[in-house]
C-alpha cells in the first residue's frame, strides 16, 4: 500500500449493534481531530449513520461513508479510501465475500469478528495468493474469538522459550471465569453455518478438524474437547467450551503461519472450568448439554447485552504449558468487560489501528492476529483495551 489513503480505518457496520460499540470506543478513546487516527463510520444509510453518530456522542465532523454489501461499486470505493476496513457486518458468509475481494483488489487491509471457519477456509483458498501479490493483509477473528486465546498461547510460548529455551508441546486453555451474553449476530452466524454444511457437506471436515485453517498441514491428534473430564493439572472438572472449535483452529493457524514456532506436534485444547468433586462433575455435564443459542428467548440479529451487562462482564482465561520434558509454566489473560461486546469492540478497534499505524514486517495474505500483530497488539490491548497478560507460574 504505497499511496496515501484518506482514512486509517473505516468501521463498516457502524449502525449495527457491535459496530456502534466500536465507533463509540473510537470516538471516546481517540476523537477525530489533531493527531487522532483518521477514521470513519460506514453503513447502508446516511440517515442512520448520522443518528448513531449523535447517539454515541461522536463529533459532528466524524466522516460518514455510505456502502452496501449488495452494491459492489460502493464496497470497492470504500475499500479504496482506507488503509484498513474494520467490518462487523455478519454473518460474514452472507455479507463478506465482496468486501474481502475488494480489499484484496485494492491492497487494503481487513479485520473482522468472524467465527465462521468454513467461510474463513473458503476465503483462504480463494484469496491467499492474490492477497500476497497485492499486499492486502486479511485478518479474521479479531474479537473474543480469537484474540485472547490466540495471544494467550503466543505469550505463554514466549515465556516457555525464555525460561526453557523451547516451546510447550502441550497447552491447555481453561476458561476459569466469564460473565457475558451472546447476541443475535452470533446466533445467526451459527445458523448460517448449519445451512452452509447442508449445501456443501465437505465443510464438515473443515469444521471438525483443529487444522481446518492450515491448508496442506494436519498435525498431531488433538485432545478430546467434546465431553466433560477431570483435569488433574488444576484439580477440577472441565466442560466443553462453545468457542473452542474456532479458537483452536486459529491457534493452530498461528503456529502454521509462524513456521511452526510451537512445533509440528503441538497439541492444544480449550475447556470451561467448573469445580472439583461431584458438584463439579454435575456442573460440567450440565454445561455440555446446554444450548446458549436456543429457546424462545434466543436473541435476534441486532440485539445484545445491555450497557450494564457489558460493564459488569469480565473473563479470566488460564493457559497451562508443558514441554516434552515435563517443564511447565502458566499465564492468564483477563478482560475488564463482557467478552463478546464490551471487550470485543475495543479489541477489534485496536487490531485495526495496530495494522494501520504500527510497523508491520509482514506482507500480504490471510493472517491470524497472533501471527500478524503479536506482541504489538498485546501492548495496545494492555495500554488501551483493559486486557492483562500475566505470567502466573
Amino acid at each position: 500500500m504505497s499511496e496515501a489513503r484518506e482514512f486509517d480505518v473505516i468501521i463498516y457496520g457502524s449502525t449495527g449493534y457491535t459496530g456502534r460499540l466500536v465507533a463509540e470506543y473510537m470516538a471516546q478513546q481517540y476523537g477525530v481531530s489533531g493527531d487522532a487516527p483518521k477514521w470513519a463510520m460506514a453503513g447502508r444509510s446516511l440517515e442512520k449513520l448520522e443518528e448513531v453518530r449523535d447517539l454515541i456522542g461522536a463529533p459532528k465532523d466524524t466522516p460518514l461513508v455510505v456502502a452496501d454489501s449488495d452494491d459492489a461499486a460502493s464496497i470497492d470505493m470504500m475499500a479504496s479510501r482506507t488503509k484498513v476496513v474494520l467490518t462487523t457486518v455478519g454473518p460474514y458468509q452472507l455479507y463478506g465475500d465482496e468486501l474481502v475481494a475488494a480489499c484484496v483488489k485494492n491492497a487494503t487491509h481487513y479485520v473482522d469478528l468472524c467465527g465462521e471457519p468454513g467461510w474463513m477456509r473458503e476465503m483462504i483458498d480463494q484469496h491467499q495468493e492474490a492477497a500476497e501479490k497485492s499486499g492486502a493483509q486479511i485478518c479474521f477473528s479479531c474479537g473474543f474469538d480469537s484474540i485472547p486465546f490466540d495471544l494467550g498461547v503466543l505469550m505463554l510460548q514466549k515465556e516457555m522459550k525464555k525460561r526453557f529455551n523451547k516451546p510447550a508441546t502441550r497447552v491447555k486453555g481453561r476458561v476459569r471465569a466469564m460473565e457475558g451474553a451472546f447476541s443475535g449476530g452470533t446466533a445467526a452466524s451459527l445458523k448460517e453455518t448449519m445451512k452452509a454444511i447442508a449445501k456443501n457437506p465437505a465443510l464438515v471436515k473443515v469444521l471438525a478438524s483443529s487444522f481446518g485453517l492450515t491448508p496442506g498441514f494436519k498435525g498431531a491428534d488433538q485432545p478430546n474437547m467434546l465431553i466433560p473430564k477431570y483435569d488433574k493439572t488444576i484439580d477440577s472438572w472441565v466442560a466443553p467450551f462453545i468457542m473452542a472449535p474456532i479458537n483452536t483452529k486459529n491457534v493452530h493457524c498461528t503456529n502454521f503461519l509462524l513456521d511452526f514456532a510451537y512445533g509440528e506436534d503441538f497439541k492444544y485444547d480449550e475447556m470451561v472450568v467448573t469445580s472439583p468433586g461431584d458438584l463439579g462433575k454435575q456442573a460440567a455435564e450440565m454445561v455440555a448439554k446446554a444450548n446458549p443459542f436456543g429457546g424462545e428467548d434466543a436473541p435476534k440479529p441486532g440485539e445484545g447485552p445491555t450497557k450494564e451487562q457489558r460493564e459488569n462482564g469480565y473473563y479470566d482465561l488460564l493457559f497451562l504449558g508443558e514441554t516434552a520434558d515435563g517443564e511447565t509454566a502458566s499465564l492468564c489473560v483477563k478482560g475488564d468487560k463482557d467478552p463478546g461486546y464490551g471487550s470485543t469492540s475495543k479489541m477489534i478497534a485496536e487490531a485495526a489501528l495496530c495494522i494501520a499505524q504500527d510497523d508491520n514486517k509482514h506482507g500480504g495474505g490471510v493472517w491470524t492476529p497472533g501471527a500478524l500483530m503479536g506482541k504489538k497488539l498485546v501492548k495496545r490491548l494492555e495500554d488501551k483495551a483493559g486486557l492483562r497478560f500475566v505470567v502466573e507460574s
